[in-house]
């Protein structure tokens, strides 16, 4: 049986390929599960999705420009639309006609902060409910971001972010402690983890968003833990006060993309919510980021482990370690079925 290290992905998801304020009408260049892909704005805002691929020479289109509503190859000049129709080609003459090449549209969505795109069939797109952020635009909830780039299978990621028991590898880093697994849930599309924990933050008082920056303020005390894999992405929640997100943008069997998304609730602080909206979101804007540190130090300590478990597969694959964590099998059971469900 193949591995799991080894599988491909379900293409019938909407799948996380940029942060929207990273697509503009400058083309932006992303790979999705081997599949390169051009992105850019057109003048009106919408977003286009093409395959980064010129039918002429086969360089890529994302090396262009954007002209007016349609995409310019860098080469020789040829125009392509939103449909992926060549339109134009400035050196014909009067007796030739445009080529009938057709490139590759996706379909595409923004939507939460996010530019989402569907690989699989066409027709199936408006049917597959999109997994949503809704604390990305809500006021009582502030957003910090963070990339994670790993030469590693997806499956090690997902992986780690269900495991609530490699807390010993943040150390000052962590926002939880002595996490134990109560139940699992699992279904044809998601498994759900349950761990009581210690967490190390309790946002209910206006100075206590500083616990972020200085571990000092810090006191332990017991929080639900939940982790979800919601196929293809991740949901957490800390008891009240943390809710975090992982949207993945798997590349290729050793290469994975995703945007950590950590979110801190201001819902304990009542006098907030009664000033006024542009005060609200002027602070929710101010504080963007406010977690930046602490997110990434954790991303770093995590890719370094994954990118340690990739190489040692990669030496050898017949491998097999022991595992504890029961909620690992049944992630390995879900992501076995979303990808052979593409068969």
């Amino acid at each position: 049986m193949e591995s799991v290290r080894e599988l491909g992905i379900n293409l019938n998801h909407w799948y996380v390929v940029a942060r929207s304020n990273e697509v503009t009408t400058t083309p932006y260049s992303v790979t999705l599960w081997k599949q390169p892909i051009v992105l850019y704005r057109q003048e009106n805002g919408e977003i286009c999705a093409l395959e980064d691929r010129c039918p002429h020479r086969f360089v890529k289109l994302s090396s262009g420009n954007v002209s007016g509503n349609t995409l310019e190859c860098a080469y020789h000049g040829w125009r392509f639309n939103r449909e992926g129709k060549c339109v134009a080609v400035p050196y014909l003459n009067e007796k030739q006609k445009l080529p009938p090449c057709q490139l590759r549209q996706y379909p595409v969505q923004e939507g939460d902060g996010f530019i989402w795109l569907f690989l699989g069939e066409r027709d199936r797109a408006p049917k597959v409910p999109r997994f949503t952020v809704p604390e990305w635009d809500h006021l009582n909830y502030i957003a910090t971001v963070s990339i994670i780039e790993t030469q590693a299978h997806y499956s090690y990621l997902i992986e780690n972010l269900m495991d609530m028991y490699h807390g010993h590898l943040h150390q000052d880093w962590q926002a939880w402690t002595d996490a134990k697994l109560d139940k699992i849930d699992e279904t044809e599309e998601e498994v759900h983890g349950y761990y009581q924990a210690q967490s190390y933050y309790r946002i209910n008082r206006i100075w206590s968003i500083s616990q972020l920056f200085f571990p000092q303020l810090r006191q332990l005390h017991p929080e639900p833990l939940t982790v979800s894999y919601c196929y293809p992405h991740w949901f957490s929640t800390l008891g009240e006060d943390f809710k975090i997100y992982c949207l993945f943008s798997p590349v290729n069997e050793t290469s994975t993309r995703a945007y950590l998304i950590h979110f801190t609730s201001l819902n304990a602080f009542w006098r907030l919510h009664k000033l006024p909206i542009w005060f609200r979101r002027g602070l929710k804007n101010a504080l963007f980021g406010s977690a930046q540190k602490l997110l990434d130090g954790l991303v770093r300590q995590d890719v370094e482990m994954i990118e340690q478990e990739q190489q040692a597969f990669l030496e050898n694959p017949h491998q097999r370690g022991y595992e504890f964590n029961p909620v690992l099998g049944s992630v390995q059971r879900l992501i076995r079925k979303q990808a052979l469900s593409n068969s």
